[in-house]
């Protein structure tokens, strides 16, 4: 069994590669947001709640190829670079899509709100690609990697999944070679942030977010490859960071339209 193989579960058929995944993850963000857009609020009618559960297929699925991602790419740097790129245009986009939108002074962090979702999940996927890389290496002693993670712990608090997502990036890569391990780890921490988001936000959410379980049988039908087709590769590859914040922005516009 490959490395690759072997940090997703036993059980069906591999037979979905990365890019399917992927399209399956933007897909299910999409309606997410599109739910936060069409039904303001904490709204509990059930249309609203179906298109949330359907968005909480795409946290797990964005962590694992995080994850994966690290341990594939020839320059850890690069790959940081693009990350904290795209964090920083996704800002300004997730702000300008949220109903908190005043002006120009929403951009600026903690200006309005609660002390969560000030910012996008890109900057808590940079975290956990970070919490890996600092994990990894050989030259910092443990005292000093903990540090670091506590450190990223609460510079990521603030995003949306807040140190969450990092944590989850943290765990799955370094379990890549025992599945129950990653799931347990994940289920662990995201019941941590059910239980802050029911206390601090809403008490229907917080237990929405244990949906992500329905990512489990879904990433487990990985097979460890990209995709047969090069081209569609590269497309893949550069997809996500420029679907991200685009969505985002035109989520904005729309909701800055005269109704009626």
């Amino acid at each position: 069994m490959s490395a690759t193989e072997g940090a997703v579960a036993r059980g069906p058929r591999r037979t979905w590669d990365s890019n399917l995944l992927k399209l399956i993850a933007i897909a299910a963000m999409t309606v997410d947001h599109l739910a936060w857009m069409l039904f303001p609020g904490y709204d509990r009618s059930a249309p609203a709640l179906v298109m949330h559960v359907i968005g909480r297929l795409t946290c797990p699925i964005m962590c694992f190829f995080i994850a994966e991602g690290y341990h594939y790419t020839r320059s850890k740097a690069k790959y940081a670079a693009r990350l904290l790129f795209l964090a920083v245009v996704s800002h300004f986009a997730y702000v300008f899509a949220s109903h908190d939108f005043t002006g120009w002074r929403s951009f600026i962090p903690f200006a309005s709100g609660s002390a969560l979702n000030q910012t996008s999940v890109v900057w808590s996927l940079l975290g956990g690609l970070l919490m890996l890389w600092v994990c990894d290496s050989e030259r910092l002693k443990t005292p000093v990697k903990v540090g670091c993670v506590l450190l990223l712990c609460a510079v990521t608090f603030p995003a949306d999944w807040s140190c969450i997502a990092a944590l989850c990036i943290l765990s799955i890569g370094s379990n890549r070679n025992a599945p129950k391990k990653q799931i347990l780890w994940c289920l662990f921490y995201v019941s941590l942030y059910a239980v802050v988001y029911c206390l601090a936000l809403d008490r229907v959410y917080g237990l929405l977010q244990l949906c992500v379980v329905l990512s489990i049988p879904l990433l487990a039908r990985y097979n460890g490859r990209r995709g047969a087709s090069p081209a569609i590769n590269r497309v893949m590859k550069w997809l996500f960071y420029l679907y991200y914040p685009l969505h985002l922005f035109i989520i904005g516009l729309l909701q800055w339209l005269p109704q009626g």
